[in-house]
């Protein structure tokens, strides 16, 4: 605290001598300012200062005065307009250094207004024969192109000059100005093309000139130079095979010929890599590319490591092949120390995986969950490798047992997608049925702590449980079961404490299933289940008194309740290798940002939106026509609604690639719709999250995505429920932000009035 009574009244000393007007002090003064305010205490008081000493013939004032400028100004400041004319008289100045300072205080608080005013006098600069000047000019031009795009073609005759400069400097920040124009611009990278031999000429200069001592680092010849040019090849050549072609040779040679010892090399082959897969290269040179990096997977440097293996899954979907031959250090790299190295690694195995090495790769995976996983992985790493085991699988037989040890290794970091994946895939293999209800229930028998576990086999042994007393046994060891065995253990689920609500719900239906075909265990069933018709957890005690309301009034029927659950039919789409397992994760969506959400709503102005997170029902398939005829012996309402007339789609949006559809119905009194949002890109779709908001008398219900990542060509659905009791004009704000190939896409809102009348 004392240290702050310092700062202040040091403040307050700097404050007084600024209103005596001490000419002679003030430069030390707004030094000290400058310090202060670097530490965090507010030094806005000074800025009018800053101009005086701007104004000031001396050198020694003007350095300070700039400094204070570039720390204490932003453009958002009126006393910019103050600056502009000290500014242009500097950047006239005989002097090189004072026409040195303004043009660096202008390269970094220049906005749209100073831009305009002053860019003729930077163009003057920039024509200089002072190379100083004109590598400051270089740069500030840079900032103003990206304040008034329009001046752009105010700098591009200039071009043409600096390009054929011998002063590294300032081909350096012409290389860096010319990239900026073609980024803002993309008109000029037709004309730059033009210009592809003289950079290229350029590189090669670097690569062969020998030791110079001005530009030498670590051995590389201006490695600085060396990456803005290949940053710059990497624009020019990109979608374009005869450009791509005059490249190709020079960036081998960069690629064969630079120093790897040192980190200064790694940095221009890390960037060479990177231009190669940018451009039309040919198949050779990519393979180049991926064997720097997967030297780089080698190298000691935890830095390089991970630049390697991002790079890799980002440039994976260009030579999978290449790729594939440095699988096994790929593999090596999930038992790294570093927490980041594993997850790239763990993605790019994934993007790898096909039907050639499934087996090979998901059992490292399934080793690495069981061993070095970080809890905060598994969550992902168990759903992916149930989507690959799915989509690649050599036969059923290995599938179950990858997806058993996948519940065995994940625990309670099994996703609820995961367990409803997994019981579907069960129903519709009927050839397994009894070899995988064996499977879980001496899994279950061994462990009751993994709820995912729990939940899947309780849902398997009440479906083919009497394949546990009856089915043959394909295990290996010979294994007996009884009915009591199998009823001892679903009782220790249900009445233990360590199993979650929702897992017992799971062995309450396995019971009552059971009760119907373990006729030796069916009064203890019977008593298991009256139980439980005073708990205190309410769907516990419901599904109780249901059960019991069969048992004793409906207990001829209660076969014909309880059959078990007929095959899926549902169909998947088929495995292709070249599909990426990674683009296709089904991960949770995560729930909006309460400052997203708030900003949304700020947009939409007076609309009100309610995103709630749905989560997945843990209960598996039932049977519609076995549902209504219990809500009928139950004494429930399960009249059906009349059928409603079609409502014709509507398209919500159709932007970047990104088309969502809204199909309409009714449903229990309120409007259900159904948003397909489809990718009709040639890159996958990730992260995807929908919002949408509806005006105040309207409430809004959103259920989760099917999925958040959404293949080329691929689609999800999300179920919205709209409740407008008021019967207003019905109008709806969306917010859909994603991921486009790993890089976060430009963030879609639109606002949806083309909903029918009737709603």
């Amino acid at each position: 605290s004392s240290g702050i009574n310092a700062e202040y009244g040091e403040c307050a000393a700097i404050r007084d001598s600024f209103r005596e007007e001490d000419n002679d002090n003030r430069c030390r003064n707004v030094a000290k300012l400058l310090y202060i305010h670097m530490l965090g205490f507010p030094a806005h008081f000074g800025q009018l200062e800053c101009l005086k000493l701007i104004a000031s013939p001396r050198f020694v004032d003007k350095r300070i005065g700039y400094l204070g400028v570039m720390l204490l100004l932003d453009e958002r400041q009126d006393v910019h307009l103050l600056v502009t004319n000290c500014l242009k008289n500097d950047l006239a100045h005989s002097t090189q250094f004072v026409a040195g300072l303004a043009l660096a205080a202008l390269g970094n608080v220049c906005s749209a207004e100073m831009g305009r005013d002053l860019a003729p006098e930077v163009e003057k600069l920039l024509k200089s024969s002072n190379a100083f000047l004109r590598k400051k000019a270089a740069l500030c031009a840079v900032r103003i192109i990206k304040k008034v795009p329009e001046l752009i073609e105010l700098f591009v005759p200039l071009t043409k000059a600096l390009i054929n400069e011998r002063n590294h400097g300032v081909l350096l920040t012409s290389v860096i100005l010319i990239r900026e124009m073609c980024t803002i611009q993309p008109e000029c990278i037709v004309h730059f093309k033009k210009c592809i031999f003289n950079l290229l000429r350029v590189l090669k200069n670097l690569i062969m000139a020998g030791y110079s001592p001005e530009h030498d680092v670590a051995g590389c010849s201006d490695p600085f130079l060396q990456v803005q040019l290949l940053r710059l090849l990497a624009v020019l050549g990109k979608s374009d095979h005869e450009a791509s072609d005059q490249m190709n040779d020079i960036l081998a040679q960069v690629a064969t010929n630079t120093e790897t010892s040192k980190n200064v090399g790694n940095a221009i082959l890390y960037q060479t890599v990177l231009t190669i897969m940018d451009i039309d290269a040919e198949s050779g040179l990519r393979v180049l590319a991926i064997n720097i990096l997967g030297r780089f997977l080698l190298n000691s440097d935890k830095n390089i490591r991970y630049v390697a293996l991002n790079t890799l899954l980002r440039t994976v979907h260009i030579d999978k092949p290449a790729v594939q031959r440095h699988r096994s250090t790929i593999i090596e790299c999930l038992s790294d120390v570093d927490i980041s190295i594993r997850k790239r690694a763990m993605e790019l195995l994934f993007a790898l995986v096909n039907e050639n090495n499934v087996r090979s790769v998901i059992g490292e995976l399934v080793n690495f969950l069981s061993t070095t996983a970080p809890p905060e992985l598994k969550a992902q790493l168990t759903s992916t490798i149930i989507l690959c085991a799915d989509k690649f699988a050599p036969s059923k037989r290995w599938y179950m047992d990858t997806i058993l040890k996948v519940l065995i290794s994940g625990g309670h970091y099994v996703r609820d997608d995961v367990v409803n994946s997994v019981t579907q895939s069960i129903s519709e293999s009927p050839d397994m049925y009894a070899f995988i209800v064996q499977k879980l229930f001496l899994a279950l028998r061994e462990d009751i702590a993994q709820q995912p576990l729990v939940q899947v086999s309780t849902w398997a042994i009440g479906e083919y449980g009497d394949l546990l007393v009856s089915g043959p046994c394909d295990i290996g060891e010979p294994v007996t079961v009884t009915e009591k065995d199998v009823v001892d253990v679903l009782e220790h689920v249900i009445t233990g404490s360590v199993c979650t609500n929702v897992s017992k719900n799971y062995a309450l239906n396995a019971l009552m299933k059971l009760s119907t075909r373990f006729k030796l265990e069916s009064d203890k069933i019977r008593k298991i289940i009256g139980c439980f018709t005073i708990s205190t957890n309410v769907e516990l005690q419901q599904r109780s008194v249901e059960y019991r309301t069969i048992f004793k009034q409906y207990d001829g029927m209660r076969g014909a309740l309880l059959e078990r659950m007929p095959v899926s039919t549902n169909d998947k789409p088929a495995a292709t290798p070249s599909q990426d397992p990674v683009s296709q994760l089904p991960e949770k969506p995560a729930p909006a940002p309460e400052q997203e959400a708030d900003s949304l709503l700020t947009l939409i102005g007076g609309l009100v939106g309610d995103t709630p997170p749905a989560a997945p029902a843990p209960a598996a398939p039932t049977n519609n026509n076995n549902n209504d005829l219990l809500m009928d012996l139950l004494g429930l309402d399960a009249a059906p609604e009349p059928a409603a007339p079609a409502i014709p789609p509507v398209t919500a949006v159709n932007k970047q690639g990104l088309l969502v559809m809204f199909n309409l119905s009714h449903e229990a009194g309120r409007l259900k719709i159904v948003a397909q949002s489809t990718n009709n890109t040639s890159v996958p779709i990730s992260e995807y999250i929908f919002q949408a908001a509806v005006p105040k008398s309207i409430q809004i219900s959103l259920n989760a995505a099917s999925s958040t990542a959404i293949p080329p060509g691929g689609s999800v659905t999300q179920d919205i429920f709209i409740n407008n009791p008021s019967k207003s004009s019905l109008k709806m704000r969306v917010k859909i932000s994603y991921n486009s190939g790993g890089v976060p896409a430009p963030e879609i809102q639109e606002t949806i009035t083309s909903f029918p009348v009737s709603f």
